[in-house]
């Protein structure tokens, strides 16, 4: 099998949650697999002076437009904008962290349920909410919300949104195929025929 593409995203991010469902069909297409790894847009945009795209003045007004249209141009079905938006995502992207060592699969199935959720009009920016995705389903509640504090947890989110900046990630979505980097949902077009093609 080729080597698998790397899927960086907020789970914060509209265009992210466009994304997610898109990007295992894409690279099972193909015969990829998409390595997922949530990020935090908060500590990338200290890095690069950028800020939430509905806050720029004239801009934000377009971008609300443009999530709901490129959700339905792209299959999309659900799709309520979170309020509060934006929102603080750093305990969903610690669960990920948390789980992702031991098992995988689950932590790739809580990112769905937990972008479905936000998605859908419900809140997972604490513990308790975050909590309760996972638990329906079927992840302990206990062993997340004691796995969620744990310093080990935190350092490594640190560590790994740092790790994502120093391959150029600075959005969500953000994709590395082999070497090369494909940022926004709108790209995934190129993407695909990168993939079909092997570059240009």
């Amino acid at each position: 099998m080729a080597e698998p593409i790397d899927f960086y995203f907020d789970f914060s991010s509209p265009y992210g949650y466009i994304a997610s469902h898109l990007i295992d069909g894409l690279a099972k297409k193909h015969g990829r697999e998409a390595i997922w790894h949530p990020i935090l847009l908060g500590a990338v945009f200290k890095t690069t002076g950028m800020a939430p795209l509905v806050g720029i003045p004239l801009k934000g007004d377009y971008v609300k437009r443009d999530f709901i249209r490129t959700a339905k141009f792209m299959g999309v079905e659900t799709f309520t904008l979170p309020d509060p938006f934006p929102f603080s995502s750093i305990q969903a992207v610690r669960a990920f962290v948390w789980l992702e060592p031991t098992r995988p699969q689950k932590a790739h199935e809580l990112a769905r349920a937990l972008y479905g959720r936000a998605f859908s009009g419900h809140r997972i920016d604490s513990t308790d909410a975050v909590a309760d995705v996972a638990a329906s389903i079927g992840i302990d509640r206990t062993a997340l919300l004691s796995g969620i504090e744990s310093p080990d947890v935190k350092d490594r989110v640190r560590v790994q949104n740092d790790a994502a900046m120093a391959r150029g990630v600075f959005g969500s979505p953000y994709v590395i195929a082999d070497g090369e980097p494909f940022w926004g949902v709108d790209r995934f077009d190129q993407l695909d025929k990168w993939l079909e093609t092997g570059g240009w």
